[in-house]
């Protein structure tokens, strides 16, 4: 059965741990669906897996929607997920008109990084039936602002408008939220506070569920760098195939991630 808003919601009040992860093509998607993924995201990470470019920044709406649109083919039970790229929710009017362009190109969901002045354009997106999962904590498209990636919510302060935020897009009608380089005490804690569904990277296995950039599980990078929150589920394997089912099979038995993987304050 495909999966939908109600399947997530009943995953997080079951305890049953949701698995997502990126994607950007029609063969990927094929092969997540048989691996038993949840949700597929076409993140605006494409830019540097994809692009070869050091940032997300660069990415486009048009880039976003030919790859969701890609994803779309190849997807038969995944719910997708797409993001508003860099500055694409720079108003109410861009906001709108660029999450359904997003929407028609196959998207289920809308992903926004921001913190709690998103709390407007939610409340509009939900009202005209676009869901949103919005992204707090280390945003990518604010590098320039936190000066680079680094992790969000380690100060009593920082902790405190974090935990503020995400209960203020729930009430706005945020549908879910993403946790990105948290510690994992506070990631659990948001996660308690809120009713709706939390994924997290590198925020520890207290959420309610988890999702990696696909080409960083396959042990693929152009820098050669691996974040400590990835793990590479290509070793051992036989198949990407089988990694891809690997990573499902551990994030719903809460073995990935593991503490080498985790933040603390």
């Amino acid at each position: 059965m495909p999966i939908t808003l109600t399947t997530l919601q009943s995953r997080k009040q079951n305890g049953e741990k949701i698995a997502m992860l990126t994607c950007y093509d029609a063969t990927f998607a094929a092969a997540a669906n048989a691996a038993g993924v949840d949700i597929l995201l076409i993140g605006d990470s494409l830019g540097m897996v994809l692009q070869g470019h050091d940032s997300t920044l660069p990415v486009t709406v048009a880039d976003m929607a030919y790859h969701t649109a890609c994803v779309k083919r190849g997807n038969s039970e995944t719910m997708i997920l797409a993001d508003l790229p860099f500055m694409a929710n720079a108003s109410l009017e861009q906001t709108l008109l660029n999450s359904a362009e997003l929407m028609r190109a196959g998207a289920h969901m809308i992903k926004v990084e921001g913190a709690g002045w998103l709390a407007e354009s939610i409340r509009h997106l939900a009202d005209r039936g676009i869901p949103v999962c919005a992204h707090l904590g280390l945003t990518p498209q604010a590098v320039n602002v936190f000066g680079g990636y680094k992790v969000q919510g380690r100060s009593e302060a920082q902790a405190r408008q974090l935990r503020a935020d995400a209960i203020a897009l729930e009430q706005a009608g945020a549908a879910m939220l993403l946790l990105e380089c948290v510690p994992s005490a506070l990631a659990a804690e948001v996660t308690q506070a809120v009713s709706i569904p939390v994924i997290g990277i590198g925020a520890g296995p207290g959420t309610d569920g988890q999702v990696l950039v696909m080409h960083d599980m396959l042990g693929l990078s152009l820098t050669g760098r691996t974040p400590k929150f990835v793990k590479n589920f290509m070793e051992g394997q036989p198949s990407i195939q089988a990694a891809l089912s690997a990573y499902v099979q551990a994030v719903k038995a809460v073995t990935f991630p593991a503490p080498e993987h985790e933040f603390s304050a």
